[in-house]
């Protein structure tokens, strides 16, 4: 019978498996690494907050792909949480760590991944349900969107909790990983080539549904002629999410790929030396996603400016009183809630985009 080995630490496990670089997080990469990793988390905190906040806010964003696309912004604020516990935890500081502490910080970032990755796997869901009827939002009720965020983040915290329920090399020293000292090779190779095969399988629906599309918007754009930017919101939408899903892919495939390597026990591939730069990258995509929502998305950047820039004058507006009531200006005729491209009020003015979103309570 093999011996375990649950009440030993994890500098035990870094000499078993010849990881030899924990030292080089001391010095100046260390510091550019703690320097960025604290900006790039703090840009996370405050982005995906505001990407929740002006989903709950504007009603014109209470439809099942913004509830959606709030859950991601959770599942990258959620990420930001794990990658500071991970800059706590890293370095020298590695090696003193007990294994339950390197369970929890090893998966909190496998939580994370995963929450994003379903989460876009249901979005591709959605977009598929709505864009195949050439429809703006699909039909999902509330409880069924609400049913399936709480589905997301119970896979993904099973999935990250997948090791620590045994599938570990604790108990088989051999087994042991190089970039995960307790992690099992076997179990490397599991979680890499699902995460890429459902990659792939994210890519080939998107293709196929925006080579659908096109051929529709083609032949419905020959036939009509006064409501063109209509027929192209869903579009739109969809280059949103495609958008989203190439940072994710970009962002997260080298490390998936080293991740897979050292499962194959590649012991001549370098993997070392690039494993906390591919760990940047897969943070950078927590970043870039907010960015994302607010280039392609010119309502979600106008609320969420309305937001800042009204926050920051509140004192000055309760000097004031309002000289219009709220009621007569900017009374939206949008009566579905349906996000169409020429109906968006793009207001530089905060109070001018408040009295907008007033109008379609």
């Amino acid at each position: 019978m093999n011996e375990c080995y649950y009440d030993k630490r994890m500098d035990f496990f870094y000499n078993k498996t010849n990881t030899d670089t924990v030292d080089e997080w001391t010095g100046p990469k260390l510091i550019v690494v703690l320097c960025f990793g604290t900006f790039f988390c703090l840009f996370i905190f405050i982005s995906n907050s505001l990407v929740i906040a002006a989903v709950v806010k504007n009603k014109r964003f209470h439809f099942p792909f913004y509830y959606l696309l709030a859950n991601l912004a959770a599942a990258d604020f959620f990420a930001g949480i794990a990658y500071v516990f991970l800059m706590f935890n890293t370095g020298p500081v590695s090696k003193t760590l007990t294994v339950n502490r390197w369970f929890l910080r090893q998966g909190l970032l496998d939580t994370s991944l995963t929450a994003s990755l379903v989460n876009l796997l249901v979005i591709a869901v959605e977009r598929h349900m709505s864009i195949m009827r050439m429809k703006i939002h699909s039909n999902l009720t509330k409880k069924r969107v609400t049913f399936l965020i709480i589905s997301i983040w119970a896979i993904a915290i099973f999935m990250g909790a997948v090791p620590t329920l045994g599938w570990n090399c604790l108990c088989d020293i051999t087994a042991c990983s190089s970039l995960a000292p307790i992690y099992s090779r076997s179990y490397l190779v599991f979680w890499s080539v699902l995460n890429l095969v459902v990659f792939f399988i994210m890519v080939v629906v998107y293709i196929r549904i925006y080579m659908y599309v096109q051929r529709k918007t083609n032949v419905l754009s020959s036939h009509t002629s006064g409501s063109i930017s209509r027929r192209r919101t869903p579009v739109k939408l969809m280059k949103t999410v495609m958008t989203l899903l190439g940072a994710f892919v970009v962002c997260w495939t080298p490390g998936l790929v080293v991740l897979l390597l050292d499962g194959l026990n590649c012991t001549y591939c370098g993997i070392q030396n690039v494993k906390r730069w591919f760990l940047l990258l897969a943070l950078l995509n927590s970043v870039m996603n907010p960015i994302i929502y607010s280039y392609k998305d010119d309502e979600m950047w106008g609320t969420m400016k309305r937001m800042i820039c009204c926050s920051s004058e509140d004192k000055s507006q309760d000097r004031r009183s309002s000289r219009i009531p709220s009621t007569v200006l900017c009374r939206s005729t949008d009566t579905s809630g349906h996000y169409i491209e020429d109906g968006i009020i793009e207001g530089t003015i905060c109070g001018k985009g408040d009295l907008g979103d007033k109008g379609n309570s």
